[in-house]
C-alpha cells in the first residue's frame, strides 16, 4: 500500500471546507478523480454514510462501495473498495486566517492483473499530481462557498 499527501492552506473556515467535502454534488468538481454518487441516503456524507460510487479508471468504467468512518467537525475519513481499495482523509485545522487542509490517499492494490493495474494507474495519476490539484480545487472551491 501506497500513500500520497498534499496539504494547502484555505481562506475559509474549517467548517466551510467540510461542508464542501461532504457534498457529494461538490465533490465532482474537486475530487482527483472523477466519479458519480449512487445510493447516497442523505443529501450529505456524515459518519456511517455507504454509497456506490463508480467513475472512468484507467479508461475502464469501475465501481467501489464507499463508507465513511467519521465526518466530524475538523475530519473526513472514508474507504473505497472496489477493483482497487482505496483509504482517504481529510484534516483541518483552524489558523488565526482560514485553515489547513491535509489530505491522504492510501491505494491498496486489488487482486489479481486488473487489480494490480488499476492500482498502479492510479498510483501514477496521484504520483503526477492529482491529489495537489485536488486540494487547490477545494482551496478555490472554500472560499466561494
Amino acid at each position: 500500500m501506497r500513500t500520497w499527501t498534499a496539504t494547502t492552506t484555505v481562506d475559509a473556515r474549517p467548517e466551510a471546507v467540510l461542508d464542501l467535502l461532504t457534498d457529494p454534488d461538490a465533490c465532482a468538481e474537486w475530487a482527483p478523480l472523477p466519479f458519480e454518487v449512487d445510493g447516497l441516503d442523505a443529501p450529505r456524507l456524515r459518519t456511517g454514510s455507504r454509497a456506490r460510487i463508480s467513475g472512468s479508471l484507467a479508461g475502464q468504467r469501475v465501481g467501489f462501495d464507499l463508507e465513511v468512518h467519521a465526518a466530524a467537525p475538523h475530519r473526513l475519513s472514508l474507504s473505497a473498495a472496489g477493483p482497487v481499495g482505496f483509504d482517504v482523509a481529510y484534516e483541518l485545522a483552524e489558523l488565526e486566517r482560514g485553515s489547513e487542509v491535509r489530505a491522504s490517499i492510501s491505494v491498496r492494490p486489488g487482486r489479481g492483473f486488473a487489480g494490480r493495474v488499476l492500482a498502479h494507474a492510479t498510483g501514477a495519476l496521484l504520483s503526477a499530481g492529482a491529489l495537489d490539484q485536488a486540494v487547490g480545487r477545494i482551496a478555490r472551491l472554500a472560499v466561494a462557498v
